[in-house]
């Protein structure tokens, strides 16, 4: 039936184009679907269909019919994303980007001072263990075997500089 169906459609038969489109309509939607917005999809379909019409005397029956019109699907997708418009936006209007706590970045540069300076206000030992725990990503066993210190006295040094930094530092408002 397919080989029948190449033949007809690059002969120019009328009920070829029909079968074609009822036949691969749904593979070229699918690819299209990839490619360009929901709203293009139909128009664009019925693009690629009429260019398989209009260019048939160039399809090889002997060719694979699907990749020839998958193969005109993404020329005709390429061409509707190049003629697009980009929408853009004045940077006057746009707001400072949010940082990952949802602030701007100015005040987490300034609420990061802060923790550097309460920071310096600790012992060495338990700046140490909180900077390779927060800074450094590593966990207490890890910060312990670096040091070559116990675990518990990780631990306690952790615990002791995270409590002093609470009372160091004005509480976080929401």
């Amino acid at each position: 039936m397919t080989d029948t169906l190449n033949i007809r459609l690059a002969e120019g038969d009328d009920a070829a184009l029909a079968e074609c489109f009822h036949t691969h309509g749904s593979l070229v939607r699918s690819y299209l679907r990839r490619f360009v917005p929901q709203q293009d999809i139909e128009d664009l379909q019925q693009i690629v269909f009429a260019e398989v019409w209009r260019c048939r005397h160039r399809f090889d029956p002997t060719r694979n019919l699907p990749a020839w019109l998958l193969g005109i699907a993404h020329n005709r997708a390429v061409d509707q994303l190049r003629i697009r418009t980009p929408q853009t936006v004045p940077l006057d209007v746009v707001a400072d980007p949010a940082g990952a706590d949802g602030r701007t970045h100015g005040d987490g540069l300034a609420d990061r001072d802060q923790v550097q300076r309460a920071l310096a206000e600790l012992p060495a030992p338990q700046r140490q263990a909180i900077e390779l725990a927060y800074y450094g990503e590593l966990t207490q066993r890890e910060i312990a075997e670096r040091l070559s210190v116990p675990l518990g006295t990780i631990k306690a040094r952790t615990a002791r500089g995270l409590r002093r930094l609470s009372n160091i530092l004005p509480p976080v408002t929401a």
